[in-house]
């Protein structure tokens, strides 16, 4: 149970992917059955427009959180492999074949399942809301909400499937080890020693932030995910109570916190659990918590922010397409520039969480008794 329980990060992605892209595609569907009635001119371009968004919403944010649940996968299966390559190695000793193995890691499938069934349902719920927010102009007709089973088997059978067997193939490639490296527990990730003087010159702190960095480079993308959807969606949501509706603006915040920390807490906390005999010895000879934080986590800050920044670059331009592009010939669209404020208030409260978030952690760590890490 405790290691499933670490699959809730996949749970939640799949639930905002197939949130978003559920509401969007069953409205483009039911949507598409008005097109033969309209008349070309206001209300033809507004129907486009429409069109248009939904279109754009599924691709970008779908595919967004596509690739990351993919990578988040990934990261999952290694994880518990490397946690768990003694008992692997039994197993393999006792004459268990890879694919024998990897065949039971089909269950890490019910995470995807669990997210995008909860998330198709919580699109349904909201359904009749989101229609009278999408045209409450009365512009278009009236449309009736439908169930289609294609956003059934797409969004939720299909993913469910496709993910279980990622999930075994995954395994199966990370298993192609030998059984005595598995046995021994031995790491195969071995950070490369620095170049020429550099190595021996850079002070110890600073110098294992960078081994760190290089060590887990997997984690630099969750950390920058996490930077890039509190930024773009913080910065969104206040336009989107411009340009489209609050409840739109809300549902955005709330999705885009919600990943942020996610992943963050994903990042930060396989950093340090990842590090825990490090930080043992270090605070056994007498490091400070500031000392062992910048050298376990300092490495990841300037990720972080280079995120953030290219979150605030992602929304703008998503913005600024949907305003000058899907809805230029849509009348009483107001104009979008780019907002200094929401920027400035984004980042600093980006700042905080991020701080106070490793200060948290870097507090639970330093409550487990050193002889018991040592002791593992």
């Amino acid at each position: 149970m405790k290691d499933a329980a670490r699959l809730v990060g996949i749970t939640i992605i799949s639930f905002c992917a197939v949130f978003v892209c559920g509401l969007f595609t069953n409205y483009y569907m039911d949507i598409s059955g008005i097109e033969a009635v309209l008349l070309p001119g206001k209300v033809a371009a507004f129907y486009n427009a429409q069109v248009s968004t939904a279109k754009v919403v599924c691709l970008v944010s779908g595919g967004c959180l596509l690739v990351t649940a993919v990578i988040m996968l990934a990261f999952y299966i290694r994880s518990y492999i490397e946690t768990h390559k003694r008992e692997l190695g039994v197993l393999k000793a006792l004459g268990y074949s890879n694919m024998g193995i990897a065949g039971r890691f089909w269950i890490f499938g019910t995470s995807v399942f669990i997210g995008t069934g909860a998330g198709l349902a919580a699109a349904f719920i909201l359904m009749p809301e989101f229609y009278s927010i999408q045209n409450s102009d009365g512009i278009l007709p009236e449309i009736a909400i439908g169930f289609h089973p294609s956003i059934l088997i797409l969004f939720v059978i299909v993913p469910t499937a496709v993910f279980a067997a990622m999930a075994v193939i995954c395994a199966f490639l990370r298993l192609k080890r030998p059984v005595m490296s598995l046995l021994r527990g031995s790491d195969r990730y071995v950070v490369k020693k620095g170049r020429g003087i550099e190595a021996v010159d850079t002070p110890f702190i600073r110098q294992l932030g960078r081994d760190t960095l290089r060590g887990r480079k997997s984690l630099v993308f969750f950390v920058a995910f996490a930077a890039f959807s509190f930024s773009s969606t913080t910065q969104m949501s206040t336009s989107m109570n411009e340009l489209s509706s609050p409840m739109m603006g809300a549902m955005i915040l709330l999705i885009g916190v919600t990943l942020a920390c996610t992943a963050l807490y994903i990042a930060v906390w396989t950093a340090i659990d990842g590090s825990k005999r490090t930080i043992a010895v270090m605070w056994a000879m007498g490091y400070s918590r500031r000392e062992w934080g910048r050298g376990i986590l300092g490495g990841y800050r300037p990720v972080a922010y280079i995120g953030f920044v290219l979150g605030t670059i992602y929304q703008y331009g998503l913005l600024r397409t949907m305003v000058d592009i899907v809805f230029r010939d849509v009348e009483g669209i107001p104009a979008y520039n780019f907002d200094m404020q929401a920027l400035v208030v984004s980042l600093v409260c980006f700042a905080a969480v991020y701080e106070i978030f490793i200060y948290l952690c870097s507090r639970r760590i330093i409550g487990d008794p050193l002889r018991e890490i040592m002791g593992e």
